[in-house]
Parts: C-alpha cells; sequence; structure tokens
C-alpha cells in the first residue's frame, strides 16, 4: 500500500481523497491549519504543522493554498519525498520554488488532475495547431461554483498555454474587452470566467472561423474525478527520479 501524507486535508478535496483512498493507496497522516477545530475529523491523525508529523510516509499529496507552497516544498526536500502538487494561483516568486525543488525531489504539477482535461489538452494542440493559421479565433469559458477565489481558473490558463505551444507564439490573453471599441486582433485569446452556485467545473474552448465552429468542452459532475487523478498521479510519481511532471506523463505512461 503507497502511504500518503495529505496536505490540506480538511479542505473539501481533502475530503474527497479521503473517502476514496483504499486498496493501493492509503493515508496515513493529514496536515491543515484547521486541524483540531470543533467538527473537524478524519480517519488518520490530524496535525496543523508539518513538524509536527510523527508518521511515516511514502509521497505527499497537496490540496491546499498558494501561501503554503513555500514551506510544504521545503518539507518535501528535507524528508526526500515525492510530491503531488495540486494547489492552483501560484506567483512567479512560487512557481520559481517549486521548479528549484524538482531538481532535488519528483513533482508532478497540474492544474487540474482531471484525466479527462489532460486529453483534452491533448486536443487542444491539435486543434489550434491546424486551425488557428486558417483564421480560426480562440475563445475559452470556464465556469465554477461560487467558493473559488482565483479567475481565471489555472485550467484556463493550462489550455492557454497548450494554444501557445501548439501555435508556436504566445497570444495576448485578454479577460474584459468592455474598455475596448475595436475588431477582434487575431493574436489574442479571450478567456472568460463565470462563477455560480455549485457548479464544480466547466471548460469550453471555441474556435471560431468563418461560417464554422469546433468547440471542445469538458464538464466536471463530481470533484471526485480531480480526487481520482491526484490517486492516480501519487501511485505514478512512487520511485521517480526527481523532476517536474505533468498528468500527461501519467495519461500517457505506457
Amino acid at each position: 500500500m503507497l502511504r500518503i501524507l495529505l496536505h490540506g486535508a480538511c479542505g473539501v478535496m481533502g475530503e474527497k481523497i479521503s473517502a476514496l483512498s483504499g486498496g493501493e493507496t492509503g493515508i496515513v497522516a493529514g496536515v491543515d491549519r484547521r486541524a483540531g477545530e470543533e467538527g473537524i475529523s478524519r480517519p488518520f491523525p490530524l496535525y496543523r504543522e508539518l513538524s509536527e508529523i510523527r508518521e511515516d510516509f511514502d509521497v505527499i499529496v497537496d490540496f491546499s493554498v498558494p501561501e503554503a507552497a513555500g514551506g510544504l516544498l521545503r518539507y518535501a526536500c528535507e524528508r526526500g519525498k515525492p510530491l503531488v502538487f495540486c494547489t492552483t494561483g501560484l506567483s512567479e516568486e512560487e512557481l520559481s520554488l517549486l521548479e528549484e525543488a524538482s531538481r532535488r525531489i519528483p513533482i508532478l504539477r497540474s492544474a487540474n488532475m482531471s484525466l479527462g482535461i489532460n486529453l483534452l489538452t491533448e486536443l487542444v494542440k491539435l486543434s489550434a495547431a491546424k486551425l488557428y493559421e486558417r483564421g480560426f479565433d480562440i475563445e475559452i469559458l470556464e465556469e465554477h461554483h461560487r467558493r473559488k477565489k482565483d479567475a481565471p481558473s489555472g485550467t484556463a490558463l493550462m489550455l492557454a498555454d497548450a494554444v501557445d505551444e501548439a501555435i508556436g507564439e504566445r497570444l495576448e490573453r485578454v479577460f474584459d474587452r468592455t474598455k475596448r471599441r475595436t475588431p477582434r486582433p487575431k493574436q489574442e485569446i479571450g478567456i472568460s470566467s463565470l462563477r455560480g452556485g455549485s457548479i464544480p467545473g466547466v471548460h469550453e474552448l471555441i474556435f471560431a472561423g468563418e461560417d464554422e465552429i469546433l468547440t471542445l468542452s469538458h464538464t466536471a459532475y463530481s470533484r471526485g474525478i480531480f480526487a481520482k487523478g491526484a490517486l492516480s498521479a501519487a501511485l505514478w510519481i512512487a520511485g521517480r527520479e526527481p523532476g517536474l511532471y505533468s498528468m500527461r506523463d501519467v495519461l500517457f505512461a505506457s
């Protein structure tokens, strides 16, 4: 059984991973700043600080907050443990710390842990490479629940990165056109965000050409798909060499 340390154990995703873990994976301890609060419990030991952990483990799975990234990366490097890093909304400084840590330990980072989203990313690359040069405009629409703090979503930015990679240039990312009174230029990609209710996550890529539209979309009906992906990633990264990996590596692993 793969022994997991769950960082961000008291959040919604921590609860999902806790519920789905079993068989090949088991959570031996969890860390969360809410540990010890009334009504907060998990079927494994909970700690407020990484320094308090007594249990041994094989892999860290993280669904927490960007502010905790620095401490988590230092701890993972000190312990020499693989890390599945699922937190989004990182600053440039935090991304730099993650890149540096990946030279010492294996880190799998993805803005979205869903296998479906990661396959969608590959389809986006193929579509952008074929359609952008033929005059198609590209837009991204993402929808999430009202509690999501960052906008646009990390997944929307990941999909925009996929477009840039496919066409070999960085398109201008436009989040608001209300102040502009000019036609849409070719060298931009619009990214729109909708927040409301309990929407787990919807991402849609629109390739708009003359007289035809191609739409690629993914809908998450439950956040359980992200928990399943994280557990698959934990099993995959155990024993890997130091480096920075993605869910694409898991998806296309032989």
